[in-house]
């Protein structure tokens, strides 16, 4: 398919669900519309799955027979059922009821079957507990089918709910059902419903421009970037990973089977769902991933509290764009918290450096860590000041780049990102000031290709260019008292001119006589017509 496919049918969607969601807002609309698309996205690959191990007996029906051809083998073949479904879990790692396939639901919205909702209710159910080896369990507590939004008795809400299934099921009708078409058509209406419902929305979106920069980065070699990339990253974590974006563009830059395992946290229960949807939605077997639903600050996650050094998760590429300045609370017990002990906490009105400090302690020797953070964690003081300091000291600060503002949907101040590693081959911090370096847009500034080949391209190749890139010694920045703002570094500002004051002042003469001669000329035309001349 191709991208500009891909575009009209995330245009038509966002259409859609402008058109259909009425009174709703769209954050309450979004839960509907992502989880229609992706329940269409596991209907579709289950069943080309279920045809290609049938074979020649799965049904072939005529193009009038409304049915859904799995559902006529179940009616069929009730012995064969138990064992149809082991293979299938063995090669798709899950099974869904004929009853509860988007063909199905479309057909019964088609019709207006007034046990739409219902089966809806069953199928989600279904889904969460029984459909996959692992439970997804709450997959889809952020849709309230009984919900008041959709209508006001069961009967309104039955019709609406058909109404929007059997739009959408039109609006992709007439597009390929490749398994990555629904996968990107999901991550264009995420960022559409980020645009249009501002800070809220955009606190777990990560634009694409910006997630591609940083997952381009911690895919190439750790110590040696301009070797190109990694083969293989076998654990790769994002402790604030949103909708998963980010993580899922690690993995499309080195492709599926070079990705070992891929962790991700999430506090906010809906943006923990979507994150878990859209793995799926990528052809992700629910063994290739793990998404916990919890706060990283107190870190509550299990798997992460591990004290075997044996047995502790070390990832190969640590990527974040944890919320900005986020006020936390942290206590006593928290200065002695594995994560922070060597460095100090974060102030309680800015987390930063609290979640950069959560990632970096995951970070393998011999990975690499990109997190997004605003410009105060470069040069604010007390306790900031602090930790960067320790970090640089312990040569732990790769690179500092600087991005211009306006790039995000939930804020317009211009933000930095920081790469961190364990192990690092040179002694100075790279500087890049891509601040200026953007083209302009109706809400957002936008990065183009070019953009952001020109950052990874001088991170790569660490190098040099005025006024916008520049290796920075330690001892230049120890002068600096460990302030990283990027402007003490490479200057914005366009180099004045030098005037030549001699050559100017003989310039100033030669005009000067000139003007003598031409009054000169002008005063003796004056006299021969009898008028007066000029002083």
């Amino acid at each position: 398919m191709t991208q500009q496919s891909q575009k009209q049918l995330g245009a038509i969607l966002w259409s859609l669900a402008d058109e259909l969601r009425g009174a709703m807002n769209a954050d309450d609309f979004r839960d509907y519309m992502l989880s229609f698309l992706f329940l269409k996205y596991l209907s579709d690959n289950y069943e080309t799955a279920a045809k290609k191990e049938l074979g020649k007996d799965y049904p072939a029906l005529s193009t009038t027979d409304t049915r859904s051809p799995l559902a006529v083998w179940y009616k069929e073949n009730k012995d064969d059922v138990t064992e149809f479904e082991k293979q299938m879990r063995r090669k798709v790692h899950y099974v869904i009821e004929p009853k509860y396939l988007w063909s199905s639901i479309a057909e019964m919205a088609r019709t207006q079957n007034e046990d739409l909702l219902k089966t809806l209710q069953k199928g989600f159910k279904y889904i969460e507990n029984e459909s996959f080896e692992s439970t997804f369990q709450g997959l889809f507590s952020e849709i309230n089918l009984d919900s008041e939004k959709l209508g006001k008795n069961y009967t309104a809400r039955n019709s609406m709910l058909c109404t929007i299934v059997s739009k959408i099921a039109q609006g992709l009708s007439q597009f390929s059902t490749e398994s990555d078409i629904l996968g990107d058509a999901y991550e264009y209406l995420i960022g559409q419903f980020a645009a249009g419902s501002g800070k809220k929305a955009g606190e777990f979106y990560t634009p694409q421009q910006i997630s591609t920069i940083l997952s381009r980065i911690v895919t190439l070699d750790s110590q040696n970037p301009a070797e190109g990339k990694k083969k293989k990253l076998k654990k790769v974590l994002d402790f604030a990973c949103g909708s998963g974006s980010l993580l899922l563009n690690v993995r499309k830059q080195l492709g599926p089977d070079n990705i070992g395992q891929i962790y991700g946290q999430e506090k906010n229960i809906t943006t923990y769902n979507l994150a878990r949807m859209n793995m799926l939605l990528h052809g992700m077997k629910d063994s290739e991933f793990q998404i916990h639903h919890g706060d990283s600050l107190t870190n509550d996650w299990d798997i992460l509290n591990e004290m075997n050094p044996a047995k502790k998760l070390e990832c190969d590429a640590v990527v974040a764009n944890p919320p900005f300045s986020y006020r936390w609370e942290p206590n006593e017990t928290m200065a002695q918290d594995f994560r922070f002990k060597s460095y100090g906490l974060a102030p309680k009105s800015a987390a930063d450096f609290a979640f950069l400090l959560h990632g970096f302690h995951f970070l393998s020797e011999e990975g690499t860590m990109a997190i997004i953070l605003p410009h105060g964690v470069l040069f604010r003081g007390g306790a900031e000041e602090r930790i960067r300091t320790k970090l640089l000291k312990d040569n732990h600060i790769d690179t500092v780049i600087g991005l211009p503002p306006n790039l995000f949907f939930s804020t317009g101040i211009p933000v930095s990102i920081l790469v961190l590693k364990k192990c690092k081959k040179f002694d100075d911090v790279l500087f890049i000031n891509a601040s200026e370096h953007f083209e302009k847009g109706k809400r957002q500034n936008v990065l183009t290709s070019e953009h952001i080949d020109k950052i990874v391209e001088t991170y790569q190749y660490r190098k040099e260019e005025e006024r916008y890139s520049r290796k920075v010694s330690m001892a230049e920045i120890e002068q600096n008292n460990f302030n990283l703002n990027i402007s003490r570094y490479i200057s914005t500002a366009e180099q004045e001119e030098m005037i030549d004051l001699d050559a100017v002042l003989k310039d100033l003469n030669e005009i000067e006589e000139t003007i003598v001669k031409v009054k000169k000329t002008h005063n003796k035309y004056l006299q021969e017509l009898g008028l007066r001349a000029l002083p």
